[in-house]
């Protein structure tokens, strides 16, 4: 009758309302529909009540991966000397490249710094 439902219907899509959608994330259901106002979840208001499709709850959930993969890994260690806690910090890596680029371009590099343990 409806043909066009067909591919939909043979998907076997799990819709949730508020609650459930909001425990399968691990959230409040006051967070979550802050969240679905703000159009940052998908979902659609119908009639009063919120549904949402599992499968765009798992999309937004894989959206974050990727956002997590880009930002990179950084962990916090713990100074032996301060007990304060630092993020890791990388020697002159992005001097060199810089260094490197310019000097590939022909541009007037600057000298390198002296040590001051050594005269």
């Amino acid at each position: 009758m409806y043909g066009c439902f067909k591919s939909i219907k043979s998907q076997k899509m799990k819709t949730l309302g508020v609650k459930d959608a909001a425990l399968f994330l691990r959230i409040h259901p006051v967070t979550l529909i802050k969240m679905l106002n703000s159009g940052e979840v998908s979902g659609a208001k119908i009639g009063k009540e919120w549904v949402l499709l599992e499968v765009d709850l798992i999309e937004h959930i894989r959206a974050k991966y990727k956002s997590r993969a880009l930002e990179g890994e950084r962990k916090e260690t713990l100074c032996h000397f301060t007990n304060a806690k630092t993020l890791p910090s990388g020697g002159s890596k992005l001097m060199s490249v810089d260094r490197k680029y310019k000097e590939a371009l022909g541009l007037q590099t600057e000298p390198k710094p002296k040590s001051s343990m050594t005269n």
